[in-house]
């Protein structure tokens, strides 16, 4: 049985508002630009990373700071570069991201504790350090599952339309 996710309108506002001032007040839109994983972009990702972390926070009735919770999940992989081009400085990619993610979101953004904490450790256990903050653990969590959907989802393309190749 399919379980359909959906956020209530109330939580739907707060993430379109969160879009709307993230791309007025610094660089988000340039999250299109570049793809995540597979065929999704850092920006689509993103977004699907704030909206599974509602979800999941409306489903398990957790208490959290929604602003914090939806603001760290949208600049969680703001580190503004393709990270599949060669270059030496995006070598090992998983374990700094984060970091520089951390650093270009400070840079544009105010951010509080709890948002900092959500975008240095959604890595996690890639990166040694968990998070501190119920927050940065349902990211953490959130980030695990779409990712894995967006790679799948993308291997899954891929092997059909190798199949449509070669059997025709």
């Amino acid at each position: 049985m399919k379980t359909k996710i959906s956020l209530s309108p109330k939580r739907q506002k707060l993430l379109a508002d969160t879009i709307r001032e993230l791309a007025l007040e610094g660089r988000f839109y340039e999250e299109k630009e570049a793809m995540q994983h597979g065929c999704t972009t850092i920006y689509q990702h993103s977004v699907h990373v704030a909206y599974v972390s509602l979800f999941l926070m409306e489903k398990w009735q957790i208490p959290l700071d929604e602003v914090s919770l939806v603001k760290g999940a949208l600049l969680h992989d703001y580190f503004l570069y393709d990270w599949h081009e060669k270059n030496k400085e995006h070598s090992l990619h998983g374990f700094k991201h984060p970091y520089f993610a951390l650093r270009n979101a400070s840079r544009d953004f105010r951010l509080n504790d709890i948002e900092k904490n959500v975008i240095v450790r959604h890595m996690f256990p890639l990166t040694p350090i968990p998070p501190k903050c119920r927050e940065a653990w349902i990211v953490c969590m959130a980030d695990k599952y779409c990712s894995a959907r967006e790679t799948m989802y993308t291997v899954k393309r891929y092997a059909h339309n190798a199949r449509q190749f070669v059997f025709g």
